[in-house]
């Protein structure tokens, strides 16, 4: 793995308090940037979280605040930022599959209006409004975004159809952001596989095995596999900007 030099580097990862969002944070420390990790208010793992890297050296400040609220996502970021003095990184990783089970494509009528409002507000408006309100702080760096898509919004059906279609519009989204913010900050994306990572959505063993037995390099993701090519896209990748990455394993590939 490329190890970056990151003294000095200032970075906002939401949802950090566990799975992607976690390893980034852990990485970003590692090597050398001072994080706020933002969370859902009252979170016990954030606390730990918190707890242990600081214990462990690492400058780190809590940004707690629901990315899905118009008021309250917004003020977390600039809150963050003042926390920071600056913004050189956004990592926009909080989402949420509003569901603890699968909805196949064909269970409309269990796409509900409030699973949809849920959805959207966090997977795609949360993306839209921390982007935003970091855009000034991004531009006086040079700084780098980049926003966790998912294979749902490719050519996956994901935990639900409503899942999906605001993955889909991360990556589009992630196109006009970096239409929005060139030529000071760039933007890309990610977009994971199947990823052993806490998750609202229930998985059965045989389906993990399922999962993994499909990718080409059959296995699953970690987390760490997703944190390492974000760190790539905020730290390297100097001429790259709206652009998404694949990274399942081949998964999509077999799938074909």
């Amino acid at each position: 793995m490329i190890r970056y030099e990151l003294q000095g580097k200032r970075a906002l990862v939401t949802g950090g308090a566990s799975g992607i969002g976690l390893a980034t944070v852990r990485m970003l420390v590692e090597a050398g940037a001072k994080v706020a990790l933002n969370h859902l208010p009252g979170d016990a793992r954030a606390e730990a979280v918190l707890a242990e890297l600081r214990a462990a050296g690492h400058d780190v400040v809590a940004a707690p605040g629901n990315v899905g609220d118009a008021e309250e996502g917004p003020r977390m970021v600039t809150d963050a930022i003042a926390a920071l003095g600056g913004l050189d990184y956004l990592v926009n990783n909080a989402g949420t599959p509003g569901t603890s089970s699968l909805i196949p494509p064909t269970a409309l009528e269990r796409l509900t209006e409030e699973l949809w409002q849920t959805v959207l507000q966090v997977n795609l408006l949360g993306v839209f409004r921390c982007a935003k309100a970091a855009a000034p702080a991004l531009a006086a760096s040079g700084g780098a975004v980049v926003n966790v898509a998912s294979i749902a919004g490719i050519d996956s059906p994901g935990s639900s159809m409503a899942y999906g279609a605001t993955k889909a519009g991360v990556i589009s989204l992630t196109k006009n952001l970096a239409r929005a913010l060139g030529p000071t900050a760039r933007v890309n994306a990610v977009a994971p596989g199947a990823v052993d990572s806490p998750w609202m959505v229930e998985w059965t063993e045989e389906r993990r095995a399922a999962s993994a037995a499909k990718a080409l390099l059959k296995r699953r993701c970690q987390p760490e596999d997703l944190a390492e090519v974000i760190l790539f896209l905020l730290a390297g990748a100097g001429m790259v900007t709206g652009q998404t990455i694949v990274v399942d394993g081949g998964l999509t590939l077999e799938a074909r």
